[in-house]
């Protein structure tokens, strides 16, 4: 009865409580200007006030730039190693093996100190979970910090005994640029979802790979991303990563100051939000002033509010997706162009999620009113081309921030210098991560998705010295 009583109708003093809370600074603000004006103390306020404000303003921005400053010191620090992924002839575990494999080697967060944040720098791990096909031969990578390579090499045999963990060499390199004089034509985009993060994709559960059908009867999501990227011809490229790093992505409470709160916590306030037109109160007639709780959620809901409470019960990551294909310029296939642009339709679902394609580098990257010249164009991919090689999304240049979408508004966005785009990061689930990237089943014989052709064993031990 308690929880009915903290759910009550709230009375008017209750509401006017809520709204000195939430709007606090804004009254501070009025009252401040009231006072100025009534007793005459422009004076005071250019002596004294703007000078301390001023100061305020300049100590933040010190701070900002010094954090930037030490993080970028730190990451400078950080050795990157590109490990391809050869997965066994015959891949008989479902995807939750992989979702296994990413929590137990991704999932790096922990508590950082004042002195480790703030004066050495030291930031979160990232990694990039990559399918690329070249000349129509597909591969996954995983791109890690070297000092973890020993973490990811025994967790994927863990999973997957019978693949192959190898280092190699970044096949991005092999692209030297995207302009009018290099040899290579491309295009790429980025993606975000089409609704808060509480909405789920569709994901391996939903396929019913977790319950490990024949292989005859298996539909797998991943098999559309291999058998297109398997089917492109010499001289074109085509690549996908799923850059991810342990969520910390925090949301303001709302009625505080300085309240913050999770993702989960944020994915359980849309739940109530989606359930408040079906919410009602009613008083009690056992105990006067009291009141009950009710909540009649129609039946189309459902599938919403248990995908919703499925996400939040496993770990998240901040993700960020980027898709490109490369080409010689003459082989460049404006057909490979659109349909790599479609390779997660699999993974929507209209009453829950889904994922929108952005910041795509094409005539109109800016506008539809302004069409972008072909220089622009060729710009914009060739930074495409670098971010993509750099796996960039998170702790990005000063110039991300300073010149990007979100800092110079349209039309000025694309007038004197194209901007940068701002990336868009997200949370997915764990369950979400393995069901984007896991390696296909037998049903899948793309025969250019390299596999190891025999399994290996450990020697006999009575062998003869």
């Amino acid at each position: 009865m308690a929880e009915a009583k903290k759910s009550a109708p709230k009375s008017i003093l209750d509401i006017i409580e809520e709204f000195i809370i939430e709007y606090f600074a804004w009254i501070v603000a009025v009252v401040a200007a009231y006072l100025l004006f009534i007793y005459d103390m422009h004076y005071s306020v250019i002596r004294f006030i703007l000078p301390l404000i001023g100061l305020v303003f300049l100590g933040r921005i010190t701070w900002i730039m010094w954090v930037h400053y030490i993080q970028q010191d730190f990451i400078s620090g950080i050795d990157f190693i590109l490990l391809e992924i050869v997965p066994p002839r015959e891949v008989l575990r479902s995807p939750k093996a992989m979702e296994l494999f990413i929590t137990n080697a991704l999932y790096h967060w922990s508590f950082k100190g004042g002195m480790e944040e703030y004066w050495q720098g030291a930031v979160w791990f990232w990694f990039s979970l990559e399918i690329a096909s070249i000349d129509g031969n597909v591969h996954f990578y995983i791109r890690t910090p070297t000092r973890l390579r020993g973490l990811i090499e025994t967790q994927m045999y863990a999973q997957y005994p019978q693949a192959q963990v190898k280092a190699v060499e970044d096949y991005t390199l092999a692209v030297d640029g995207i302009s009018a004089k290099s040899d290579w034509n491309g295009w790429g985009c980025e993606f975000k979802l089409q609704r808060p993060e509480a909405y789920p994709l569709k994901t391996y559960v939903d396929f019913g790979l977790d319950k490990d059908p024949k292989e005859e009867y298996k539909v797998d999501p991943v098999s559309p991303i291999v058998e297109l990227f398997g089917s492109i011809k010499k001289g074109e490229q085509m690549w996908m990563q799923i850059v991810v790093t342990p969520s910390k992505k925090q949301y303001h409470t709302k009625g505080t100051i300085f309240g913050k709160h999770w993702w989960d916590t944020e994915a359980r306030l849309e739940v109530e939000r989606m359930l408040k037109p079906y919410t009602r109160f009613h008083p009690n007639p056992l105990e006067p002033g009291k009141y009950s709780l009710e909540i009649r959620a129609p039946g189309f809901l459902d599938n919403n509010i248990k995908a919703m409470a499925a996400k939040t019960g496993k770990i998240g990551f901040d993700t960020g997706v980027r898709i490109m294909y490369v080409a010689k310029k003459e082989v460049f296939d404006m057909s490979s162009r659109r349909n790599i642009r479609l390779i997660f339709r699999q993974f929507a679902r209209p009453d829950c999620n889904g994922l929108l394609r952005i910041n795509s580098t094409q005539a109109d990257a800016f506008s539809g009113l302004f069409p972008a010249s072909t220089k622009t164009i060729q710009l914009l991919a060739d930074r495409m081309l670098h971010e993509y090689r750099e796996r960039a999304f998170f702790h990005l240049p000063l110039r991300h921030h300073l010149f990007s979408k979100h800092t110079i508004p349209w039309p000025l966005d694309s007038i004197f210098y194209p901007v940068y785009f701002h990336h868009e990061t997200f949370v997915l689930n764990v369950e979400e991560l393995a069901t984007i990237w896991h390696f296909p089943g037998q049903i899948m014989r793309v025969p250019t998705l390299e596999r190891i052709e025999s399994k290996e064993a450990s020697p006999p031990t009575n062998l003869p010295i």
